[in-house]
């Protein structure tokens, strides 16, 4: 496991809330005094809110929030119980007559783990919020990685347990973090050895399998039963202008590439948030550089933390 979380970036908070029976949470990611944003959606089935406002051409160039939420679409309601609490706290972009939260969103689909009925909603972003404080380090089956899980190309039954994961590196004054929820169609990986630590689990022999061997050997159309996605923050107190956070989350994605194999598929809808909040003077390349780092370390993170749960297990289970 690596160190660090996404609340090493002063002012940063993170809140999360779920539900066990439904297998489903929210997790809240806020900066009250408006963090510079950016956003890179690389999988063909992504599940977004408010991603439109990070194009370098459009007026908001402040995010107070972003929201990873389980639930698929019915998910991104939860970014409204951050409006409202935000809202209750003035914070936002001042119209006049209120402040309006700006408040992004990204989903996975967890539907098929737990009670499906059971889902993200207003109130669960609402308490999400509220949670959210700058002393946070929990991860594995927490807020949006309660249903998280991966390698489901044989199907959910043959999937093993993910969740949320964390990360920071330092280097001098400057702060990069990650925090990702790991709900991959693909296998997981650990950069640093390129040993394979989870991913799809033959249950009947006891012993993960290679999603590309069985995609190789497989003469059919993945279909709708193994949708997914991961869905990830990077946060950092370097000074960035939009343009340079929306490129952040294009680097970022190396770290995804580095840990996820296969990844970026038509099953996934893998998107990266930037948050920058602007205290720090630095190179881009330098703090792109460790976003994919300490993505991939995330990604690690998120999958030794995770307990079994739904009948799924777990790397504590296999490794421990």
């Amino acid at each position: 496991m690596y160190s660090g979380y996404l609340t090493d970036v002063e002012g940063i908070k993170v809140g999360h809330h779920h539900s066990k029976n439904g297998m489903t949470g929210s997790t809240v990611v806020i900066y009250e005094k408006g963090a510079t944003g950016g956003v890179d959606v690389r999988g063909s089935a992504p599940g977004t809110r408010e991603t439109d406002l990070f194009k370098a051409e459009k007026m908001i160039d402040k995010i107070h929030a972003v929201v990873l939420s389980g639930g698929s679409a019915f998910g991104l309601d939860a970014a409204s119980g951050v409006m409202n609490y935000l809202e209750k706290k003035d914070v936002g972009f001042d119209v006049g007559v209120t402040k309006v939260p700006i408040v992004s969103s990204a989903v996975i689909f967890d539907l098929n783990i737990g009670n499906f009925k059971i889902r993200p909603d207003s109130n669960m972003g609402y308490l999400a919020a509220k949670s959210a404080h700058t002393k946070e380090n929990t991860q594995g089956n927490i807020g949006a990685g309660m249903g998280a899980t991966i390698g489901k190309i044989l199907g959910p039954k043959n999937a093993m347990k993910s969740g949320l994961g964390s990360a920071s590196i330092k280097i001098g004054d400057l702060v990069v973090s990650a925090l990702v929820v790991v709900n991959s169609f693909g296998d997981i990986y650990d950069f640093k050895t390129n040993k394979q630590i989870a991913g799809v689990y033959d249950y009947k022999e006891n012993k993960i399998l290679n999603t590309i061997d069985i995609m190789q050997s497989k003469d059919s159309n993945l279909g709708f039963n193994v949708s997914n996605t991961t869905i990830g923050i990077v946060a950092t107190n370097a000074i960035l202008t939009k343009s340079e956070c929306n490129k952040i989350s294009q680097m970022a994605h190396n770290g995804y590439a580095r840990s996820i194999n296969p990844v970026h598929t038509m099953v996934d809808g893998d998107t990266i948030f930037s948050m920058a909040t602007n205290k720090i003077e630095t190179d881009i390349n330098l703090v792109g550089v460790l976003a994919s780092e300490v993505m991939s370390r995330a990604i690690t993170n998120a999958v030794v933390f995770a307990k079994s749960a739904g009948g799924l297990k777990s790397y504590k289970d296999i490794w421990a």
